[in-house]
């Protein structure tokens, strides 16, 4: 880990033990219109771990029940399923070892580069006592994974080499793009195939960030 300059940390899954809150929400918001509905928005978000909620709900709309977007009807699920998903953030389990973990890497700056709404993230955190931790800051949607990591390489907030640590494919394929190493984390993942799919890309994994101590070994 003295290797790298910069690590980013995707929230969901890696810091907090949130993914199946987030899934649950996502089918508990969108069952006003009907199981099927609720179900196939729910399968989605489960393939497409990492990106934001307004993407996902966007589908719901446009894709799922083949409506022309309206955006008062998307503010209203997006304040339904953040309203349902702030309470459980508070209260979810927090990564094992990450206090450990930060003063074992205190030559690095921490960022959190997630697909949750970013002004919940930074509360969320800030109530928790995780803040403090992420000195180079707190990112997340509207913005995508790209946008956030490309913007923060040009103002070398993130300097190489940087190492991103997620448990999603887009997670993977938003390293890749910006040209940051990547390692998988598997405790909390909701990718079915994590064990093919890491294999067939040959990438680094480890459990936790417990795991993430002995790194070098």
């Amino acid at each position: 880990m003295n290797n790298f300059s910069s690590l980013v940390f995707d929230c969901d899954g890696v810091i907090l033990n949130s993914n199946k809150i987030k899934t649950k929400a996502f089918y508990d918001v969108a069952k006003i219109y009907g199981h099927n509905p609720a179900q196939a928005l729910k399968d989605y978000h489960v393939k497409n771990g990492g990106i934001s909620r307004y993407a996902k709900f966007e589908y719901l709309l446009t894709y799922i029940l083949g409506k022309s977007l309206d955006q008062d009807e998307l503010k209203s699920l997006l304040d339904q399923f953040s309203e349902e998903v702030k309470k459980a953030l508070l209260i979810c389990d927090i990564a094992p070892g990450i206090k450990e973990f930060r003063a074992q890497t205190q030559h690095a700056n921490w960022l959190i580069v997630s697909g949750g709404d970013q002004g919940e993230l930074r509360e969320v955190f800030a109530a928790r006592g995780l803040d403090s931790y992420f000195d180079g800051g707190i990112f997340g949607s509207p913005d995508d994974k790209d946008t956030i990591l490309a913007t923060e390489l040009k103002n070398q907030n993130i300097t190489q080499p940087a190492l991103f640590l997620g448990d999603s494919k887009y997670d993977y394929q938003a390293a890749k793009t910006a040209g940051l190493d990547f390692t998988f984390l598997t405790d909390w993942t909701e990718v079915t195939d994590w064990q093919s799919w890491v294999n067939e890309n040959n990438l680094k994994n480890c459990r936790n960030l417990t795991d993430l101590e002995f790194y070098e070994k």
